[in-house]
């Protein structure tokens, strides 16, 4: 896959990831929602205001497991290894190799452990680029 770069501000979301421990930045795209690769999640980045770019989990579509087929369709980045306060930011995304595709999970619980093999896809994705 080529990588996509995408823009948009940091808005504030339903909380949900913060509640299953992994807070996702929201983004409210600046680009037309046209360019955004196809559901799922991906190896990528996020680059701050001041030029930092950090290592990113990129969640791309509706949140079946909680919305069914009725989720608006958003990008959320996981940003590995960072606590701190993005709201309100401009950042870029860059949205690289495809981890998998969107899933409905039966419970919250399936979801988390997914998640937890996300992250350490993108960690081994990530260092194989390298």
């Amino acid at each position: 896959m080529t990588e996509t770069v995408l823009t948009g501000t940091v808005v504030p979301g339903d909380r949900r990831g913060r509640e299953l421990g992994f807070p996702t930045a929201n983004v409210e795209l600046h680009d037309s929602e046209a360019t955004l690769p196809p559901d799922g999640v991906y190896e990528g980045w996020l680059e701050d205001m001041g030029g930092i770019r950090r290592l990113a989990a990129v969640s791309i579509g509706g949140r079946p497991t909680y919305y069914g087929a009725h989720g608006a369709r958003l990008l959320e980045a996981y940003v590995l290894d960072f606590s701190g306060d993005l709201y309100g930011q401009r950042v870029r995304v860059g949205v690289r190799s495809v981890v998998r595709g969107q899933e409905r999970f039966s419970s919250s619980e399936q979801l988390i452990a997914q998640m937890h093999r996300d992250v350490e896809a993108v960690r081994r994705v990530a260092s194989a680029r390298a």
